[in-house]
């Protein structure tokens, strides 16, 4: 589906991300996989291992010159981008809003926001030189809904699906398509970690309540979307809010 077409994917040491990057490479993209640890090398091994096209490039989305080195890396390698999965971010700190801090707010709003429209900002000015593109966003069932102890992550999802709306309506004309996927419960390091956190897992068994599929979701389930949005079988999609909940938001 995705032959000989260069993607980036941020976030992609683990997850969703890896898993995305991995199903790209199968589908036979040239991936540029993109983390700021250092351990999204191990899934370009892992895309060349199975005979895909990989790079590694080492990036931290929250600061405007490591996102513009990405994009510039990306396009001095395989000549052009033709799509981006921006898909970097970081949980919340599971504490209510008047407990948070202010670090906790700017490291949400920066890596889960701020990171996405940096990222967007570089993609489509790459892409608008070379006759467009498809660009896929990780935002949440969060980024419509809420849930306690996490003011700042939904705060930024929230502002993750406004920006692809934004985006969508700006450039679809110009031959760039913006569409997210929304992810319920995806079982990653990420959750793993805030498992770890006594409030959140109090909540958690309840949250299963939430997903009318009756389990969890899993993160080649989430790739498998953002591959359809990339590739030209979604030509006449954008602007999109597509959610890989397992129902959590049909409730």
């Amino acid at each position: 589906m995705l032959e000989n077409r260069t993607i980036i994917v941020t976030g992609a040491a683990g997850g969703i991300g890896r898993a995305t990057a991995l199903i790209l490479g199968a589908a036979g993209a040239n991936v540029v996989a993109s983390d700021i640890d250092a351990n999204g090398a191990d899934t370009v091994e892992a895309i060349r291992s199975a005979g895909g096209a990989g790079h590694f490039c080492r990036a931290d989305v929250g600061s405007e010159p490591g996102v513009a080195a990405l994009v510039r890396e990306t396009i001095e390698r395989y000549g052009r981008l033709h799509g981006a999965f921006n898909n970097a971010g970081v949980e919340q700190a599971n504490v209510p809003l008047h407990e948070l801090s202010i670090d906790q707010w700017d490291r949400a709003i920066r890596i889960d926001l701020t990171g996405v429209f940096l990222c967007l900002k570089h993609e489509i000015t790459a892409m608008l030189e070379n006759g467009g593109g498809a660009i896929v966003n990780t935002a949440s069932a969060l980024g419509e809904v809420a849930i306690p102890n996490a003011a700042e992550y939904v705060t930024a999802k929230h502002g993750v699906t406004g920006l692809t709306r934004a985006a969508a309506i700006e450039y679809g004309v110009r031959g760039i398509r913006v569409n997210a996927v929304l992810p319920g419960i995806i079982r990653t390091p990420m959750i793993d970690r805030a498992i770890e956190h006594p409030d959140f897992a109090a909540g958690f068994g309840k949250l299963l309540e939430h997903h009318p599929i009756g389990r969890f979701g899993k993160p080649p389930e989430v790739g498998e979307a953002v591959k359809w949005l990339l590739s030209d079988a979604a030509s006449f999609v954008t602007g999109a809010m597509i959610p890989v909940d397992g129902g959590y938001r049909a409730i």
